[in-house]
């Protein structure tokens, strides 16, 4: 039975891997060096092609302008000719982690004994259950910088070294608990509530978290023009850094959960920014239920190339220092989920994918599908924003989880 379940079917299904089957070559030589330019061929209906131009369409106006915003704020910060050499020098420390294929290497334990805080909070708060209450949950963040040079720069930055989420649960008593990760320059919680449809999820019998990630919302850097800036304005290593703390982090809040508030499992789902975090979190979390990443971008070496104006000032960057695309993968290969299997079996994870998406373009779906067996995938007719047949995507999210067993049968 195909793992495809929606009734988009994707023309590459059976084509040629992207990746070395036979895992030999690692994906950051084996995927194809115009990877950033090839498409990803769709059958569609006619109805369907109408709708997708029309949603990629807004897509690629707003890809445009974050581009400007990230090229114009964030390329004069960590990747002008000095960082990004510093970088590049700084290669091998990440890339030798990477090459043992083994997520412990760099994603570190998270220590034990870490103070979580939690307090009653209905600020900006839209969804108030009946049966249930919002709590704001912190703590602080024991992360320390795998690369040394970073320590001192990355830690001076006080308001990220704060983990924040927000937590529905019912007042009975622990339920199962569903990990929302928001995606890049996207925390608001009341646009998230709506978007990762929190209130059904909690109606369904779970209780449900959304976290904050690094250098976003309340732990943005001082003087930030922008929520996420501070992930990626100091060059590749500090993405690598911030990909570190976002899974430090998370798994510190996954242990909360199960042992000190006792629910009885934990899955993840994130899109985008947060698609790509709990794809690595399935890599490096053996206790989550399932993963479902929606929309992910799963190697940003290449994504920057497609998003213009960013992607012709980094293509020149890497001709200036005679370096190609494969030597920008390196830089951050410690942190793509390609780099590692994933720790759960593919019947507990699950994949969304935008055909129509232009900021991360459905072959970044595609790419991740193949690297992890093939699992359910579900492709819909709309952008990256405007997830069109969201309905019938969330009724096969819902039988996924009962059919791990996540949703009881007598859930409502």
């Amino acid at each position: 039975m195909t793992t495809v379940i929606s009734r988009i079917r994707h023309g590459s299904a059976d084509a040629q891997p992207l990746l070395d089957p036979t895992g030999a070559t690692p994906w950051w030589e084996a995927l194809p060096e115009d990877f950033s330019k090839r498409p990803e061929p769709f059958d569609l209906t006619r109805a369907d092609k109408a709708r997708v131009s029309a949603t990629a369409a807004s897509d690629v106006a707003i890809r445009t302008v974050a581009s400007s915003l990230v090229g114009g704020l964030a390329l004069p910060i960590g990747y002008h000719r000095r960082s990004l050499l510093q970088s590049l020098d700084e290669t091998e420390l990440y890339l030798e982690l990477a090459k043992t294929g083994d997520p412990s290497r760099f994603f570190a334990e998270p220590p034990k004994g870490v103070r979580v805080r939690s307090e009653r909070s209905d600020v900006m708060v839209r969804f108030r259950p009946e049966d249930g209450y919002a709590e704001t949950i912190r703590f602080d963040s024991p992360y320390q910088p795998v690369n040394p040079r970073l320590h001192k720069s990355y830690l001076r930055h006080k308001a990220n070294r704060v983990a924040h989420a927000r937590y529905w649960r019912h007042a009975e008593g622990p339920r199962p608990t569903l990990i929302a990760v928001h995606g890049f320059s996207a925390d608001l919680y009341l646009i998230n509530e709506w978007f990762f449809a929190l209130p059904w999820f909690y109606r369904m019998g779970f209780d449900v978290m959304l976290l904050t990630l690094p250098f976003h919302g309340v732990r943005q850097t001082r003087f930030s023009p922008f929520s996420g800036h501070g992930y990626f304005a100091g060059g590749p290593s500090r993405i690598n850094e911030a990909v570190g703390q976002s899974v430090m982090d998370t798994r510190i809040y996954i242990d909360w959960l199960l042992n000190t508030v006792g629910s009885p499992a934990v899955g993840i789902t994130g899109v985008s920014l947060g698609g790509f975090t709990s794809s690595i979190l399935a890599a490096t979390e053996e206790r989550l239920s399932f993963a479902i990443p929606n929309v992910p971008v799963v190697t940003f070496a290449d994504l920057v190339l497609e998003w213009e104006p960013i992607g012709t000032a980094m293509r020149a960057m890497l001709k200036r220092e005679k370096k190609t695309v494969t030597d920008a993968r390196k830089m951050i290969a410690v942190t793509c989920p390609l780099s590692y299997p994933s720790m759960l079996p593919k019947e507990r994870l699950f994949i969304v994918g935008g055909v129509g998406d232009r900021l991360a373009p459905p072959k970044h779906s595609r790419v991740l599908w193949e690297h992890w067996g093939k699992p359910p995938l579900y492709w819909f007719p709309g952008s990256h924003l405007a997830h069109l047949d969201r309905g019938a995507y969330l009724v096969e999210v819902a039988r996924f989880l009962r059919r791990i067993g996540f949703l009881q049968d007598d859930a409502a």
